[in-house]
């Protein structure tokens, strides 16, 4: 075994550990979990055994491993990137709202004194 593919292995085990500590924090629900879990899993897979991932280049149509590798990562890190703007601009609502119900809030309260 190559020497970057420990360090990946164990980078995975600091991975797999956050992901079990924030779950038995109820940070994460079980599917969240899971789903880290899984996809953590198929990274040690691919790095234990980088021909999955030619495989998989074969079945997919795509000429090289590394190519599905990048293809599925970009296609991973653009959904994040929209969840991350959706989260965000339901939190601007939100806080929009507070503000909103605290302005008025503190007027009623003027008008009362």
């Amino acid at each position: 075994m190559l020497l970057i593919q420990i360090l990946l292995l164990i980078f995975i085990l600091f991975a797999v550990s956050a992901i079990i500590i924030r779950f038995k924090e109820k940070q994460l629900t079980i599917l969240q979990t899971i789903s880290w879990l899984a996809f953590w899993l198929a990274v040690a897979i691919a790095i234990i055994l980088p021909q999955t991932t030619t495989l998989l280049a074969k079945f997919l149509g795509v000429a090289r491993g590394t190519d599905v590798v990048v293809y599925l990562s970009i296609i991973f890190l653009f959904y994040a990137i929209f969840r991350i703007q959706i989260k965000l601009e339901k939190i601007e609502r939100d806080i929009t709202k507070i503000v909103q119900d605290k302005a008025l809030n503190e007027k009623n309260l003027d008008k009362e004194k």
